[in-house]
């Protein structure tokens, strides 16, 4: 059963703000009324895959007998905040700390990827959700504002999947090789290549595909 404290909860809050506002500055570039606009869009998809990838190493921790809590990290939101301002974010706005004497690479390896596994769920779920409303966006406004919602979920979740993969500093990717190499490589090719396709093909073109249109 999950516990959350006071501070977490409020810590979990603030990072998902942040992260997300840095996201809508990446799309919105630095035109006010766009960041606006596309800012309650970004959140979907920010608020399933930021919110859901930190629960993943969570529960995963809790499930191990462990305890574990989300913390901000101050000058991780700040410099995501900077980087987004020069079209990518440098998503760090803190991590889950499990307390533990003693763990092992595989529990700690288990733990870390978790959250890696839920944005690569997430983002094959908005992908199939907007292959699903596709042929009706093109006539319903309703359908259509799915559909982007579902775009930027995929392309947003997809990203932080590779991300946290990557095998540097305190990331996931780092405790997921050290466990298994065979796993992160695999793990991370799967993340690179939906973020590689939602980059260069874009989401619409990849539904295109998918439903032959």
């Amino acid at each position: 059963m999950f516990k959350f404290t006071a501070s977490e909860v409020r810590d979990l809050i603030i990072a998902f703000i942040i992260i997300s506002l840095c996201f809508a500055i990446v799309n919105g570039g630095r035109d006010v009324n766009a960041i606006l606009s596309i800012l309650p869009i970004v959140m979907v998809g920010v608020g399933a895959g930021f919110i859901l990838h930190e629960l993943g190493h969570k529960f995963v921790s809790m499930k191990y007998g462990y305890w574990a809590e989300f913390k901000l990290w101050p000058q991780g939101l700040i410099f995501a905040l900077i980087t987004s301002f020069f079209g990518f974010v440098f998503a760090a706005p803190g991590a889950v700390y499990t307390y533990a004497n003693y763990m092992t690479d595989e529990i700690n390896g288990k733990i870390s990827i978790a959250g890696p596994v839920v944005n690569i769920a997430l983002a094959l779920i908005f992908l199939g959700i907007a292959t699903a409303v596709y042929p009706s966006a093109l006539y319903s406004e309703t359908y259509a504002l799915v559909f982007i919602i579902c775009a930027v979920g995929y392309s947003i979740n997809s990203f932080l999947a590779v991300f946290n993969l990557l095998p540097i500093g305190n990331l996931d990717g780092s405790k997921v090789m050290a466990w298994n190499f065979g796993i992160w490589v695999v793990t991370i090719a799967i993340a690179g290549i939906l973020t590689l396709m939602s980059m260069t093909i874009g989401v619409q073109n990849i539904v295109r595909l998918i439903i032959g249109m």
